[in-house]
């Protein structure tokens, strides 16, 4: 089942050469964004392998998971900044949290962490990530919406 992605590494592996990058954040940024394939966090923002810790999730939501990446990351590799960068035109976006499960058939056992109002949910979301113990204060925090159609990325008020 994953024969064409193993013959993909060895063409990668026969070329490979330790490029040095450091296991820290360059630029010390860490990139909070979502799993949608139509957005390149490198690319969008500049930067280039090394420069950034990049965590993804469905709606690029501020889960117990993300936030402990976020944690580590700050505490750990360097990180002083960091963005939390949603999306236009977000499946997450456009649905409530029942609906997105009907979809699927999960009962209410199963949250997805929909976002009705996409600006309220990245706001509680940075007020998350700021009120956790372990993230100095220090550290600057930034929400940001990406337009999947311009390539243009928008400071979100907080």
């Amino acid at each position: 089942m994953f024969d064409d992605l193993l013959a993909a590494n060895r063409r990668y592996a026969s070329k490979f050469h330790d490029s040095g990058v450091a296991g820290t954040a360059a630029r010390g940024l860490a990139v909070l964004t979502c799993i949608d394939s139509r957005i390149d966090p490198l690319a969008m923002l500049g930067l280039i392998p090394g420069d950034a810790k990049i965590i993804r999730n469905a709606g690029a939501r501020v889960t117990d998971d993300a936030l402990r990446s976020l944690v580590l990351a700050v505490n750990l590799l360097a990180v002083k900044r960091i963005c939390v960068v949603q999306h236009t035109d977000c499946a997450m976006a456009r649905s409530s949290d029942a609906e997105l499960r009907a979809r699927f058939g999960a009962g209410d056992d199963f949250e997805t962490l929909a976002m009705p109002d996409q600006t309220a949910a990245l706001r509680d979301d940075i007020a998350r990530i700021r009120a956790s113990k372990y993230i100095p204060e220090s550290t600057e925090i930034g929400g940001f919406l990406f337009d999947v159609k311009t390539g243009e990325l928008q400071p979100v008020d907080l």
